[in-house]
């Protein structure tokens, strides 16, 4: 099994940041730092990340989160700011966020210990739906409307058409709804200001299959098994 590959089943991170960690030279294997692509035999051979063995995780944990604003979403910070982590409870293994949401952004995160469920929710080549409901500064025209709707250039190339709606209008601003397929960094933010509307605020409202509903802010739940049922199905990944 490739290195990487078991760092995800193990439930360290998702196999694309495990490939980081093993580039940082965080990991060995029977004592001799890793390379990237590297195999190795589960049973046998003596895996450790920092200095701490790492094992195959037995139980799977899928919990989604209400994320508030005013936290990063990573499981530790060097410059010392609260982390999603720190909202949650020990769930007897180690989890890790599914992606990113901005530090002042709010809503739906996933976490898991599953790295190949993260890494197929992750991949382009799935396309997983996200919803977000956004707040603008002053009202987008039709044109700006359909600029976000059929793409926009950006660094990365031109984004992948988005559903977008206007679902609410106030005096010198206003509260859109996206879906987005893929998720560059910061995408939004940045596709509103392309369009002369930079943004107020974000929620994230959907991801997939699985819904926030009424879940408080701050708040988590573990998805239920109609829900992790679906969320394999639109990540092409089929469990008993």
């Amino acid at each position: 099994m490739r290195l990487q590959k078991f760092l995800a089943q193990a439930g360290v991170s998702s196999r694309r940041a495990a490939e980081e960690l093993i580039g940082q030279g965080r990991v060995d294997v029977n004592g001799e730092k890793a390379a990237i692509g590297c195999s190795v035999d589960p049973l046998n051979d003596r895996i450790r990340l920092d200095g701490k063995p790492v094992s195959l995780q037995e139980k799977r944990v899928l919990v989604v989160f209400n994320k508030p604003g005013g936290c990063v979403t990573t499981v530790s910070d060097p410059q010392g700011r609260r982390t999603v982590l720190d909202f949650l409870p020990d769930f007897g293994q180690r989890i890790f966020p599914v992606g990113r949401l901005d530090y002042d952004a709010e809503g739906l995160l996933l976490l898991t210990n599953d790295g190949e469920l993260a890494n197929r929710l992750l991949h382009p080549r799935y396309g997983i739906s996200k919803v977000y409901d956004v707040k603008i500064k002053g009202h987008p025209d039709k044109k700006a409307l359909q600029q976000l709707r059929t793409g926009i250039r950006m660094e990365e190339g031109v984004t992948a058409p988005a559903e977008v709606e206007v679902i609410r209008e106030l005096p010198n601003a206003a509260w859109l709804r996206i879906t987005l397929h893929q998720g560059w960094n910061r995408q939004i933010k940045r596709m509103c200001m392309a369009v002369g509307h930079p943004v107020l605020k974000i929620r994230r409202i959907a991801y997939g299959p699985v819904r926030i509903g009424r879940l408080a802010t701050g708040q988590h739940r573990l998805l239920g098994p109609d829900e992790i049922r679906k969320i394999h199905e639109a990540a092409n990944l089929y469990r008993e």
